[in-house]
């Protein structure tokens, strides 16, 4: 049997579709996401490392990993919450992503991750 591993940590998502960096006629989207991230737990937690699955619905899945996030590695206290603002690119009207980040519990050491849940991403007319 599995021992099943209990997040301390929230992960939440806004998105948001940027008309000003986005031309619709040659199938640009820009869209925007801000993560909050709060640490529910009784230890000091760092963000190491991300994973980004990009799905492009008709164009594939894209992995974008790396250190961090926003060129940080955040230390998160107990209690604490951290966000930042990053975005991204779509060739269609609509896309999802989704992932996981790599934390560090600061007192034992340990690594664990924590899924990032599933959004989408649409262009506001596609809603209509």
């Amino acid at each position: 049997m599995r021992n099943k591993i209990i997040s301390t940590v929230d992960i939440h998502v806004k998105t948001w579709f940027r008309e000003d960096l986005s031309n619709p006629d040659e199938s640009q989207y820009f869209f925007n996401y801000r993560i909050f991230i709060e640490n529910k737990g009784s230890n000091s937690i760092q963000l190491l490392h991300r994973h980004w699955m990009v799905e492009h619905l008709i164009y594939g899945i894209q992995h974008v990993d790396g250190p961090g996030v926003i060129g940080e590695q955040p230390i998160i206290l107990s209690g604490e919450r951290f966000e930042y603002v990053s975005g991204c690119e779509f060739w269609m009207p609509i896309g999802r992503m989704s992932g996981f980040y790599t934390f560090q519990n600061l007192e034992t050491e340990q690594l664990f991750s924590v899924p990032i849940p599933l959004f989408t991403l649409e262009f506001p007319p596609v809603l209509s």
